[in-house]
């Protein structure tokens, strides 16, 4: 038999509950739910880190990002690190990134602080290595991409979120006649752009038409891959990466309207008290939207949280109309039965439940769980209560794929899920998140960790707060079994289960010349 085609399609912050196939009869999402229906639905996936670069490095790696390095938006993956798609392509596959990369932090610059001292590492790479997806680099008359990106052998860039615009992203749209004024808009919150919501300045309509916008462009220059790719006869591999629905939420007409806030019933959780929260969530829960660009959580009014839904809602169907643009191309090209497609994103939103907007050190289910489809030829369609993680997506493809894991991978292979949806490969999930920012000021705790299991929800940071919550009994994380001294024995049960998945997740890679 041939090699599989792969189609990994991945959007950027949308939460496991904003599809259709997860139980929302709000969002139309009618394409992913065709595919939902055609393949395996994981019920239970959650990431290794709900933040954009450290889990997307990891879904690349197969490796923590305590073992890859990326713990944050600062930093960028090491040019040495190995990766599935260099797998692939070692093995004939022609590869593409087509999208939203942030596997270096060039659109994340900002996050790069000095820490006292001297340097504890050094880097070997030539200088320039890490600056790819610098915007500036896309505005010269001469672009020349590397050989060899993580495995990739053509990218085709989108940086920024929402309207913003830049990256390969940004020639295409100059090409097509829009000028640079509109696309550089979106990234200044002071500009003059339609619609800007009264409410949060995140939400506004994006300047130009929607042929020019991120979602149009990945689907496009993604169909003109694979059709390139099956006429060479090669097998292929697609990063097909969507930058929506990350703030800014600024979709084009016709997609801001798609829903009337009015109509959006907020989160259940919405008015939870916290009271008895770790500070830091208490804290991002009195502050109001930043009027700078430079976007941090907060706690939402009503209002709020109901605008952000709706326009949320409607980046997502524009999506949904882009993947469907791309499905249907397998299926024209009758090579829909020989293609493994792979749908979930890199991390959740709060988007208002228990009152909180955004991402930082929440690990609540909004962040943490997302959505995850794995359609691939010859597996029936099923849904799935059994864990999964991020981290095991890349060990899955290769193993479809026939092609053996590599050194220092951390995952499982989720293709005995795919076989028979009662099964188990994993007991549970170890999630990281770190935050550099606090080792030199104020901030979330610098380190958090949780696992989930049948036990529950069990969070700790390195300012000793705690959280535990039995998801089957309390699925919205309304009651804290830390507190009260509510259910001792299941708080030390779960803390000896982190114990050995901390321990489990010591690296073991050792570099060597190829």
């Amino acid at each position: 038999m041939s090699p599989p085609n792969v189609l990994f399609i991945i959007t950027d912050q949308q939460r496991a509950d904003h599809v259709g196939f997860d139980g929302n009869t709000v969002v139309r999402t009618p394409n992913l739910d065709a595919l939902a229906q055609r393949g395996t639905v994981f019920e239970r996936a959650f990431v290794s880190n709900p933040v954009c670069m450290p889990n997307r490095s990891t879904i690349m790696t197969g490796r923590m990002p305590s073992a890859h390095g990326v713990v944050f938006n600062d930093r960028s993956l090491q040019p040495n690190a190995n990766t599935f798609v260099r797998e692939l392509r070692k093995h004939g596959y022609s590869t593409a990134l087509i999208g939203k990369s942030h596997l270096q932090h060039g659109m994340s610059r900002e996050a790069v602080t000095e820490f006292p001292g001297p340097p504890g590492l050094t880097e070997p790479w030539d200088k320039g290595w890490d600056t790819i997806e610098h915007p500036q680099r896309y505005e010269a008359d001469q672009l020349d991409d590397p050989e060899d990106f993580y495995g990739f052998s053509q990218i085709e860039l989108t940086l920024g979120h929402g309207a913003q615009v830049a990256g390969h992203h940004y020639r295409w749209a100059r090409e097509q006649g829009v000028p640079h004024a509109q696309l550089d808009a979106g990234f200044h919150g002071d500009s003059d752009v339609p619609k800007r919501s009264p409410l949060w300045s995140q939400i506004y309509e994006a300047p130009y038409s929607q042929e020019a916008y991120s979602t149009t462009f990945v689907a496009e220059r993604t169909v003109e891959f694979i059709e390139s790719s099956h006429e060479s006869g090669q097998p292929w591999m697609a990063w097909c990466s969507f930058p929506d629905p990350h703030h800014p939420l600024s979709p084009p007409d016709p997609w801001l309207d798609r829903h009337d806030p009015a109509d959006i019933e907020l989160p259940a959780t919405f008015d939870d008290p916290g009271d008895d929260w770790p500070l830091h969530l208490q804290l991002i829960r009195a502050l109001e939207p930043s009027e700078e660009n430079w976007v941090m959580p907060f706690g939402p009014t009503p209002e709020q949280a109901q605008a952000a839904i709706a326009a949320t809602y409607g980046m997502i169907e524009f999506v949904d109309e882009g993947i469907g643009t791309v499905l249907a191309t397998l299926d024209r090209l009758e090579i829909a039965e020989d293609t493994i497609v792979v749908f979930t994103s890199d991390h959740g939103d709060m988007m208002g439940d228990h009152g909180l907007m955004l991402k930082l050190a929440m690990h609540f289910q909004g962040c943490l769980r997302i959505p995850l489809v794995i359609d691939a030829p010859g597996f029936a369609p099923a849904r799935t209560q059994s864990l999964a993680s991020s981290i095991d997506l890349p060990e899955t493809i290769l193993d479809l794929c026939g092609i053996e894991e590599y050194q220092g991978m951390q995952g499982h292979s989720l293709v005995p899920l795919l076989e028979d949806p009662t099964a188990s490969v994993r007991d549970h999930v170890l999630i990281e998140e770190d935050f550099p920012f606090r080792a030199v000021g104020m901030g979330p705790p610098l380190k958090t960790r949780t696992i989930i299991s049948e036990l529950g929800r069990y969070t700790r940071d390195t300012d000793g707060q705690e959280q535990l919550f039995d998801l089957s009994a309390d699925p919205d994380e309304l009651v804290d079994l830390t507190k009260a001294d509510r259910d001792p024995e299941r708080r030390i049960a779960i803390i000896e289960r982190m114990t050995d998945a901390l321990i489990e997740a010591d690296d073991l890679c050792r570099p060597q010349q190829e």
